[in-house]
C-alpha cells in the first residue's frame, strides 16, 4: 500500500515525487513509456518564465513567480544547465508599447522584480540584431532558459534516491475507488494507493475520467521549432518574445541553456495528443514570424526541427486540487506554458495540499539532493587529466560534437533510474545533441548500450516503443 501514487513522468511529476521523497511516505510513479521526460518535457522551449504574463492572483502566477525564484538554486545543486540571461516582449506600434506597459503593471502585481520598459536606443544597444522597426520592449532580468529533460530527470533521479519507487512502461489503464483509497491498474499489474496525484499531461483528463471526474477537457495545441547549430550563437542575448496573443506567448527567438539558439513555436489546437510530427506550413509560419523579431536568423544552421504539445483546457488557470468529486484524488492538469517554470513550485505546493486532505507528513531525516554528474566538457585541462587517470573511459571521447566520452555514457546507463535507450542517453549526457545530431556518435552509443545490457543490436530502441535501429545484419538468413 502506497501512500501515494503519482501518474506522469514529466517535468511536473518528477518535482512532485522529489519533494514528496522529502517526507516519510511511500511513493511511487507510473509512467507509460519507456522513460521519464518523453511527453512536453522533452519538446518545449526550455524558458524559465519571469512571471508578468498570467493573470494576477491566479495560481498560474503564483506558481510561476515561485517556480522562477527556486529554479536556478535548484539547478545550480543538481549540475543541470541554467542561464538568466532574462527576456525582453518586443513593441513595434503604439497598441503593443500599451501592451507592454500592462503586462509590466500585471508583473509588479504578481511580485516580479526588477523589470524595465526600455525605449528603442537602449533595446538595440542590448540587442543589436533585432529589427531596427522595433519601438521598445518590457525587460525582465529573472527570466532565463534551462535544459528541461536535465531538470525532468534531476529531479527524478533525487526522488529515486530518496526512495520514491518508478514504475516505467506502466500505463495506468483503470483506477477503482476503495476503502482505503485507490487500486491502481498499471502496465497489466494491481497497486493500492491512499493518494493519487494525475500529472499525466495531455492524457491528464482521461485518468480523471477514470474517477468520474469530467469537469475538464484537454485539448492538446502543437508548436513547431527551429533548433539552431551553436555558431549561431549571439544572434540573441535574451529571449525574445513579441506582444502575446490569445493563442499564447508566440514565437520567440532565444538561446538555449546547452548554446544553441530557437525558434518557435507556432500554436495549432486541435491537434492529435500523440501528434509530434512537424509540416513545412508550420515551419514556414514560424519563420516568417520570428522575421519580424530580426531578420538575421540563419536557417541554414537549423540542425533540427521538432514539434511539441501543450495541455490546454477549457479552464485558463491552472487546475490543481483536490478532484470536487473524488477524494484523495489530486488533478496537477491543464499545465500549460509556464509549466516549465512552475514546476518546482507545483512540486512544493502539492506537498501542502496533501497535508490539507489530511495524509499525515513528517519530515525524513537524511534527505539529500542527488550530486551533479562528471561532465568532462565543462573541466579544464588538470581536472580532465585526473579524471582520466583514474578512469581511462573518460578519456574515450564518443560524441565529437558535444566532447562527451564513454565514462559519462557509463555513467548514465548506472544512474537511478538508467536509461535503455539511444534517446535516453541523450537526454542523460547529450550526445545525438550537435551538428551531426547523433550522425558520428550514435553507433557507438548503441555500441555501448549492447555491451552495458548483453543485448542483441536489434533490440535497441532509438526513443520509444516500436523505435528500432537495426532489424539484422546484411545478408543474414532470416
Amino acid at each position: 500500500m502506497y501512500d501515494a501514487a503519482i501518474i506522469g513522468g514529466g517535468v511536473c511529476g518528477a518535482a512532485i515525487a522529489m519533494y514528496l521523497s522529502k517526507y516519510e511516505l511511500k511513493c511511487c510513479l507510473f509512467e507509460k513509456e519507456n522513460d521519464i521526460a518523453m511527453g512536453t518535457t522533452k519538446a518545449n522551449s526550455g524558458i524559465v518564465h519571469a512571471g508578468y504574463d498570467p493573470e494576477p492572483g491566479t495560481l498560474m502566477a503564483r506558481l510561476n513567480v515561485r517556480g522562477c525564484e527556486i529554479t536556478a538554486e535548484l539547478c545550480a545543486q543538481m549540475g543541470v544547465p541554467f542561464r538568466k540571461v532574462g527576456s525582453l516582449v518586443l513593441a513595434f506600434d503604439n497598441k503593443d508599447i500599451e501592451h507592454i506597459g500592462r503586462l509590466y503593471e500585471r508583473g509588479i502585481a504578481n511580485g516580479v522584480r526588477g523589470m524595465k520598459l526600455l525605449n528603442r536606443e537602449d533595446l538595440l544597444e542590448r540587442e543589436p540584431n533585432l529589427n531596427p522597426e522595433v519601438k521598445g520592449a518590457l525587460y525582465a532580468p529573472s527570466a532565463g532558459v534551462v535544459n528541461p529533460w536535465r531538470l525532468c530527470i534531476a529531479m527524478a533521479e533525487t526522488a529515486a534516491e530518496n526512495g520514491v519507487e518508478f514504475f516505467l512502461g506502466s500505463e495506468v489503464t483503470n483506477i477503482e475507488k476503495t476503502m482505503g483509497g485507490f487500486e491502481i491498474t498499471a502496465g497489466g499489474k494491481k497497486y493500492e494507493s491512499a493518494y493519487v496525484i494525475n500529472a499525466a499531461g495531455v492524457y491528464s483528463d482521461k485518468i480523471a475520467n477514470m474517477v468520474g471526474e469530467y469537469d475538464f477537457t484537454v485539448s492538446p495545441s502543437k508548436g513547431q521549432y527551429y533548433l539552431l547549430d551553436k555558431t549561431q550563437a549571439g544572434l540573441v542575448n535574451s529571449v525574445v518574445f513579441q506582444c502575446p496573443t490569445e493563442r499564447g506567448k508566440g514565437v520567440l527567438v532565444a538561446p538555449t541553456a546547452d548554446g544553441n539558439v530557437i525558434v518557435g513555436p507556432n500554436a495549432e489546437s486541435g491537434s492529435a495528443r500523440d501528434d509530434c510530427s512537424t509540416t513545412r506550413d508550420g515551419l514556414n509560419y514560424v519563420a516568417a514570424e520570428a522575421g519580424r523579431t530580426t531578420g538575421k536568423i540563419n536557417y541554414r544552421e537549423n540542425i533540427r526541427s521538432f514539434a511539441g504539445l501543450r495541455a490546454n483546457t477549457e479552464h485558463k488557470d491552472f487546475i490543481i486540487g483536490e478532484s470536487p468529486v473524488c477524494r484523495r484524488f489530486i488533478n496537477v492538469a491543464g499545465i500549460k506554458s509556464p509549466g516549465l517554470t512552475s514546476a518546482p513550485a507545483i512540486g512544493e505546493y502539492i506537498a501542502d495540499v496533501l497535508k490539507d486532505c489530511g495524509l499525515f507528513m513528517s519530515r525524513k531525516s537524511g534527505w539529500r539532493i542527488l550530486e551533479p554528474k562528471i561532465r568532462f566538457a565543462e573541466m579544464d585541462d588538470e581536472q580532465k587529466a585526473e579524471l582520466c587517470r583514474r578512469n581511462p573511459k573518460y578519456g574515450n571521447v564518443i560524441c565529437r560534437c558535444n566532447t562527451i566520452t564513454e565514462g559519462e555514457i557509463i555513467d548514465a546507463l548506472n544512474s537511478r533510474i538508467p536509461p535503455r535507450t539511444l534517446d535516453g542517453i541523450k537526454r542523460r549526457a547529450g550526445t545525438g545533441m550537435g551538428r551531426c545530431q547523433g550522425g558520428f556518435c550514435g553507433p557507438r552509443v548503441h555500441e555501448i548500450i549492447c555491451r552495458h545490457y548483453g543485448v542483441p543490436a536489434e533490440s535497441v530502441l532509438l526513443d520509444r516503443n516500436g523505435s528500432f535501429i537495426v532489424c539484422g545484419k546484411v545478408g543474414e538468413q532470416k
